[in-house]
C-alpha cells in the first residue's frame, strides 16, 4: 500500500492565509467602507480636537473601526462562509480546525493595522495631530488588544446565531447601539451616569487604553485598570464564542 505524505502545517497555514487574503482582497470594497467610517468621523471632528483633545479624537476614530471590523467584518464573513459550507469542506481536509480559524484570525489583524494607520494619517493630515514615536507604538498594541475584544465578540455572535443574515442583523444593531451609545456617553450627551457607565463599556475601556497610549505619561492607574477590564471583556467574548461555535449552520 502506498504510503500518503501530508502537508505540513507551515505548508496548509501559508495557503490558508493565501486563500483568505485573496478572498478578503476580493471583497475590498466592504473592507473600504469599514475603513472610511472612523476616518469621516476624524474629519468631522476637527472642531472638536482643541476642547477633548487629539488622544481622546483618535481613541474614538479607532474604537468605531475596530467595533466595524469585529462585527461588521468578522462575524458576517465567518457565518456566510458556513453557510456555504466553506468550513465543512474544510474539516474534511488535512487541515487542523485551528489552523483555519488562526488564518482569519491574521487577515483580521491585517485589517486592524491598516485601519489604524488610516486613523494616524488621516489624524496628523487632516487634524494635525502628531504623536510621538513611542505613542504610535503604544497606539498599535492597544488597538491589536481593543481588536481581541471585538474579534471575541464577533466570534459570540456568530457562535450563538446560526442564520447568516440573523447574525448580519445582530451584528449591525450591536454596532449601531456600541457607537451611538459609546460615542455620545463619553462626550457627556446621555448624562453624567450613563457616561459613567460608558468608561467601563467594551467601547470605553478600548477608548480609554487607546487615549492613553496617544498622551506621553498618560497611563495611570486607571489605565491600567481600563486595560484589565478590555482583557477581561476579551477573554469572557472568546470562551463564549469558541464553545458555542458550530462549523456548520443546522440545527
Amino acid at each position: 500500500m502506498n504510503s500518503v505524505t501530508l502537508p505540513s502545517n507551515q505548508v496548509v497555514l501559508r495557503s490558508l492565509l493565501r486563500a483568505d487574503f485573496t478572498t478578503q482582497w476580493r471583497n475590498r470594497k466592504s473592507f473600504i467602507l469599514i475603513l472610511i467610517v472612523p476616518v469621516i468621523i476624524l474629519i468631522s471632528w476637527k472642531g472638536l480636537v482643541d476642547k477633548f483633545g487629539g488622544a481622546f479624537i483618535l481613541g474614538n476614530c479607532i474604537t468605531v473601526g475596530l467595533t466595524a471590523i469585529g462585527l461588521m467584518g468578522y462575524s458576517n464573513s465567518i457565518a456566510r462562509d458556513r453557510e456555504k459550507g466553506i468550513f465543512q469542506r474544510l474539516r474534511v481536509s488535512p487541515v487542523a480546525p485551528g489552523s483555519i480559524m488562526v488564518s482569519r484570525l491574521c487577515v483580521q489583524m491585517a485589517m486592524i493595522l491598516l485601519m489604524t494607520t488610516a486613523v494616524f494619517f488621516g489624524g496628523y493630515y487632516f487634524d494635525g495631530i502628531t504623536l510621538s514615536a513611542t505613542s504610535y507604538f503604544l497606539g498599535y498594541l492597544s488597538a491589536f488588544v481593543g481588536g481581541w475584544l471585538y474579534l471575541g465578540l464577533g466570534q459570540m455572535v456568530v457562535g450563538l446565531i446560526r442564520n447568516a443574515e440573523t447574525v448580519h442583523s445582530t451584528s449591525r444593531l450591536i454596532y449601531f447601539v456600541f457607537i451611538m451609545v459609546g460615542m455620545f456617553g463619553e462626550l457627556g450627551v446621555l448624562g453624567k451616569q450613563i457616561g459613567d457607565l460608558v468608561k467601563w463599556s467594551p467601547y470605553g475601556s478600548v477608548n480609554r487604553i487607546l487615549a492613553s497610549s496617544f498622551k506621553p505619561g498618560g497611563w495611570d492607574q486607571t489605565s491600567f485598570l481600563a486595560l484589565g477590564v478590555t482583557v477581561g471583556y476579551a477573554l469572557i467574548f472568546s470562551a463564549l464564542g469558541i464553545r458555542w461555535f458550530r462549523w456548520n449552520a443546522s440545527k
